[in-house]
């Protein structure tokens, strides 16, 4: 079992390599069908199981759904553990029988696990939350299957771009280190600095509270109109963050997804328009 779940990871991270959407580390994606988008899971496998049904991607050959932060939450073992990866595992799944169309896009806890720092949720330090219930899994194997979801997380693109200039990303650089961005982090291939503070992928994913100013600096950088993130948790599923930004979250039971269609212009009240509470998918 430990060498098949290695395998898996490693034909995610082609897949995710190979993805015919994905140039250099950004997603772009066509103006035609439609698009899920949703924020954080950390390991809410029933949120999950109903993204899966509403997209429905069997019977809806041009959707694509993103999907991010998968880790860190959820179930745990009899010891405290967190056995989030065991989500992870099916998120990838899912990536191989969409390849094309499941597109899971860089978080800040993925850069912590794969630089094993600390990264806290409700009072827990995750990594080790993780990596201690990886240990008891998988015993003598568990460094090779760590290295493994490592090597994948690394794989992820870190943002989407859609034709009709709507932009996701887990994230966006904090007013303090906007500056420090380079641009150039989408086109270039990446280096593992570039997930450690202050490299670029890490600004990506990590930054909080962003000024007005700061979105619409990154907007004129990017060349949208309209932001959609995850990572700042929103007790209600989503929230208005500006006069061009959406957060949303997916990780609880207010969670929340947004259905897009990619050939249609959108305002930001015509995006909210568009959201749909998870609870509300049987």
């Amino acid at each position: 079992m430990p060498q098949t779940i290695i395998d898996l990871l490693n034909k995610g991270v082609e897949a995710n390599s190979a993805d015919r959407f994905r140039r250099g580390n950004l997603i772009r994606l066509p103006a035609d069908g439609s698009l899920i988008a949703t924020g954080d899971i950390h390991g809410h496998r029933r949120n999950f199981e109903r993204l899966i049904a509403f997209a429905d991607l069997g019977n809806n050959p041009d959707r694509h759904i993103i999907l991010q932060e998968i880790i860190h939450g959820g179930p745990e073992d009899s010891e405290g553990g967190c056995l989030s990866y065991k989500l992870l595992f099916d998120v990838v799944r899912y990536k191989l029988s969409f390849p094309n169309r499941v597109h899971i896009i860089m978080g800040n806890h993925d850069t912590a696990f794969i630089n094993n720092s600390k990264v806290m949720k409700n009072g827990k330090e995750m990594n080790r939350s993780m990596r201690l219930a990886l240990d008891r899994e998988f015993k003598e194997t568990s460094t090779d299957i760590k290295l493994a979801i490592r090597q994948f997380l690394f794989s992820q693109p870190l943002a989407v771009r859609c034709d009709n200039r709507i932009w996701l990303s887990h994230s966006l650089p904090g007013d303090r280190y906007v500056d420090k961005f380079d641009r150039q982090i989408l086109d270039r291939q990446l280096k593992i600095n570039d997930v450690v503070k202050p490299g670029s992928a890490y600004l990506l994913t990590w930054g909080r509270n962003m000024s007005q100013t700061l979105v619409d600096k990154m907007a004129e950088l990017l060349d949208v109109d309209i932001f959609i993130l995850g990572h700042q948790p929103q007790q209600q599923g989503w929230s208005r963050a500006g006069k061009n930004l959406i957060i949303i979250a997916s990780d609880h039971n207010h969670g929340c997804l947004l259905s897009i269609n990619l050939a249609k212009s959108y305002t930001l009240d015509k995006l909210i328009d568009s959201i749909v509470p998870l609870a509300s998918i049987s």
